[in-house]
C-alpha cells in the first residue's frame, strides 16, 4: 500500500483574497508584472526591429518581436521571397504597439523601404546578388521590387539570349544585380544577365578549350535568320549556314529548325580565337548521292519535284540532296528557242526519264520529251508527200514563212510557195505570226528534221487558165498599184498581176500614168513558166494610130487615078479568087454526083 505524504500549507495564505478570485496578493501581482514588463523588449513607435516568423498562412505571416502580443502582417508583403518560411527572420517597422483592440501593429514594406535605399547602394558597393519581384511591365523593360523600391529591368538585362515574352516574367521573383544607380533621381537599374554572364563566361572558356573539328555538340537553337541558325552550345554560339542544315535545299532556315530546339551539330571549322564557329547539321548523316539505289541506271524513268527553275532548265530534286536538270532542249521535241518556264514551275511534280549519270560527279541530267514519241521516227507516214495538214505560224524570214504542223514538226513554206499569183515581198504580207494556215508537204528533211510545205499548191494552178485569157495583143482593163523605177505594176483581172515598162505608160496625150489610175493594157509578151506577163498602154493607141494612117493611106490609093498596066494586080487577086470560088463550086457539085 503506498504511504501517502503529507504537505504543510502555505503560510501567510490570503484565503479572503482567493474567495474573491484573485489568485495573488496585491504585492505579489505588482512584482510579478515587473518582472514580466521587465523580461519583454523595449520597443517605441516608429522604429524598426527584426523579427522571427513564427505562423503564416496564404494571406497573413505571424511575427514575434518579443513583445507582450505578436504582430500580423499581410502576406502582399512579402511577395518578393516566395521562398518565406516560419523560423526566419525579418524586419519589421513598428507602426502601432497597441491598436484599439490591443493588437500590436507591423509592416514590413515600410522596414524595407526605411532603410533600403542604404540597402540597394551597399548591394552595388559589395556587387551583392539580391532578390526582387518583377511587377510588371514597360517600355524597354520590366519594373522590380528591390527592398521596396521600384528598379527598372532593360530587356536586354533579363537574359543572355533574345527574350520574346516579357510578360512570362511577370510575377516572377528572380536574382538581380544592382549595376547602376542615379543619386539625384534615386533611379535604380538591376540586371539578371550580368549574374549568369559569368558563370558562363567560365562555361565558354571550358568549351572553347575543348574543341575540336569533327567534334559533335549539343546545342539550342539560340536565332534563325535567313542565311542560317545560331546554336547556343552552352555559352558559345555557332552559326549553321543554311547550306549546311540538310543535304537538299532549303528556301529558308525556318524550314528545317524552330527556335529552342535541341539538336547535335558537327564542328566543321573555327577561327584562331575560336569566335566564329562554323557547325553542320547535314553532316550528320550520309550524302543522299551515296544512298541513291545502285540499281538506277540510263533510262529508267523517275518521279520528282522541280526546286529551282532557270531559263535554261529546271533542277528536279528526286530524293533530298539528290537533283538532276532537266535542259530546256529535253523539255520537248519541238526545235523552237522557249523558256523552260513554259513547261513547269517551283513545286511542280514530275516524271523524267535519266539521260546522264555520273555518281562519282554526283551529277545527272533528266528529260521529258522521252517519255513520249519522236514525232519524226514514223514521219513519212504521218506526214507523207502531198498530204495535207493545217499548220501554225512561228516565225518569218525575207525567203519564206517557218510552221509547225505540231510539237517537234517545223517546216518552211518557200515565199514563191504562197501563192501563184501575187507578187510577195515578204511574207507578212500574205500571212502573220500565230496565224493557222493550210499546207501540203512537197519534199521531207528526215536528217534535219524539216519538212519543205506550199500552199499555194492546194489550188489548181491558174496560168493554165491564164493562158487562154491573157494571149498576146489581148486588150484588159488594169490599175496601176505600184510606180517603180523600172516601170509600174499593173493589177489586171482574176487577181493576176502585170508589167508595165515606163515606155509602155505613156497616154496618148502624152502624159505619164500614175499611181491607181484605171486604164486598158495591151498584152505583149505572156510567159507561163516564169509566171510574167507584160503589158503596155501605149501600144494600144499606138496601133490604133498605125491602123488609121493605113486606112487614110488605102483610101488615098482608091482615090488616086488608075494607071494602065500590061499586067493589072488588082485583076490577078481577083482571077486568083475567082478561080478559088470555082474551085470550091466544082467540089460542091462533085459531091453533089
Amino acid at each position: 500500500m503506498t504511504e501517502l505524504k503529507t504537505i504543510a500549507p502555505v503560510e501567510n495564505f490570503d484565503w479572503d483574497a482567493y474567495e474573491q478570485g484573485e489568485g495573488f496578493s496585491t504585492q505579489s501581482r505588482e512584482e510579478l508584472e515587473k518582472t514580466y514588463d521587465q523580461s519583454l523588449n523595449t520597443i517605441k513607435d516608429k522604429d524598426v526591429t527584426e523579427g522571427v516568423v513564427i505562423a503564416m498562412n496564404k494571406r497573413e505571416v505571424v511575427v514575434n518581436i518579443g513583445y507582450k502580443s505578436d504582430g500580423i502582417i499581410s502576406m502582399n508583403e512579402f511577395r518578393y521571397n516566395p521562398e518565406l518560411k516560419v523560423g526566419d527572420t525579418v524586419e519589421v517597422y513598428i507602426e502601432n504597439q497597441e491598436d484599439k483592440k490591443g493588437q500590436l501593429v507591423l509592416s514590413h514594406k515600410k522596414a524595407r523601404a526605411t532603410r533600403s535605399w542604404d540597402r540597394v547602394n551597399e548591394a552595388l558597393e559589395n556587387d551583392e546578388v539580391i532578390k526582387g519581384y518583377i511587377k510588371c511591365r514597360t517600355k524597354g523593360g520590366m519594373i522590380v521590387d528591390v527592398f521596396g523600391i521600384e528598379a527598372f529591368l532593360p530587356g536586354s538585362q533579363i537574359d543572355v539570349k533574345p527574350i520574346r515574352d516579357y510578360d512570362v516574367f511577370v510575377g516572377k521573383t528572380m536574382e538581380f544585380k544592382v549595376v547602376k544607380i542615379n543619386q539625384e533621381f534615386k533611379n535604380v537599374v538591376v540586371s539578371h544577365k550580368a549574374l549568369i554572364e559569368a558563370e558562363l563566361e567560365q562555361q565558354k572558356k571550358e568549351i572553347i578549350s575543348k574543341l575540336e573539328k569533327g567534334q559533335v555538340l549539343e546545342g539550342t537553337v539560340k536565332n534563325i535568320t535567313s542565311y542560317g541558325v545560331f546554336i547556343d552550345l552552352g555559352g558559345v554560339d555557332g552559326l549553321i549556314h543554311i547550306t549546311d542544315l540538310s543535304w537538299g535545299r532549303v528556301s529558308h532556315p525556318e524550314e528545317v529548325v524552330k527556335l529552342d530546339e535541341k539538336l547535335n551539330v558537327v564542328i566543321l571549322d573555327f577561327d584562331d580565337d575560336k569566335k566564329r564557329i562554323a557547325l553542320g547539321l547535314k553532316q550528320l548523316t550520309p550524302h543522299p548521292w551515296d544512298a541513291l539505289s545502285e540499281g538506277l541506271k540510263v533510262g529508267d524513268k523517275v518521279k520528282g519535284r522541280v526546286v529551282v527553275m532557270a531559263d535554261y532548265g529546271a533542277f528536279i530534286e528526286i530524293a533530298p540532296g539528290v537533283e538532276g536538270l532537266i535542259h530546256v532542249s529535253e523539255m520537248s521535241w519541238s526545235q523552237h528557242l522557249r523558256s523552260a518556264q513554259d513547261f513547269m514551275k517551283v513545286g511542280d511534280e514530275v516524271e523524267a526519264v535519266v539521260l546522264t549519270l555520273d555518281r562519282d560527279e554526283r551529277k545527272m541530267s533528266l528529260g521529258i520529251k522521252q517519255l513520249k514519241q519522236d514525232p519524226w521516227e514514223n514521219i513519212e507516214e504521218k506526214y507523207a508527200v502531198g498530204s495535207k495538214h493545217t499548220a501554225k505560224v512561228r516565225n518569218f524570214t525575207n525567203f519564206g514563212v517557218f510552221v509547225e504542223i505540231e510539237e517537234g514538226v517545223d517546216g518552211l513554206i518557200h515565199i514563191s510557195d504562197l501563192s501563184w499569183t501575187k507578187k510577195i515581198k515578204h511574207p507578212s504580207e500574205f500571212t502573220q505570226i500565230g496565224a493557222d494556215i493550210d499546207v501540203q508537204v512537197l519534199e521531207i528533211d528526215k536528217e534535219n528534221r524539216r519538212l519543205s510545205l506550199g500552199h499555194k499548191q492546194l489550188e489548181e494552178n491558174p496560168w493554165d487558165v491564164f493562158e487562154t485569157v491573157f494571149t498576146v495583143d489581148s486588150i484588159h482593163e488594169g490599175t496601176i498599184i505600184e510606180l517603180l523605177d523600172k516601170g509600174a505594176v499593173v493589177a489586171l483581172p482574176y487577181g493576176v498581176e502585170g508589167f508595165a515598162t515606163p515606155k509602155h505608160l505613156v497616154k496618148e496625150d502624152g502624159s505619164q500614168a500614175q499611181v491607181d489610175e484605171k486604164l486598158d493594157f495591151k498584152v505583149i509578151e505572156f510567159n507561163k513558166d516564169a509566171k510574167r506577163i507584160i503589158v503596155s498602154h501605149s501600144r494600144i493607141h499606138e496601133d490604133a494610130n498605125k491602123t488609121e494612117k493605113n486606112e487614110e493611106k488605102k483610101a488615098a490609093r482608091k482615090a488616086a487615078p488608075k494607071k494602065e498596066s500590061t499586067v493589072a494586080q488588082p485583076a490577078m487577086e481577083k482571077t486568083t479568087l475567082g478561080d478559088i470560088e470555082e474551085l470550091a463550086a466544082l467540089k460542091d457539085k462533085l459531091a453533089g454526083k
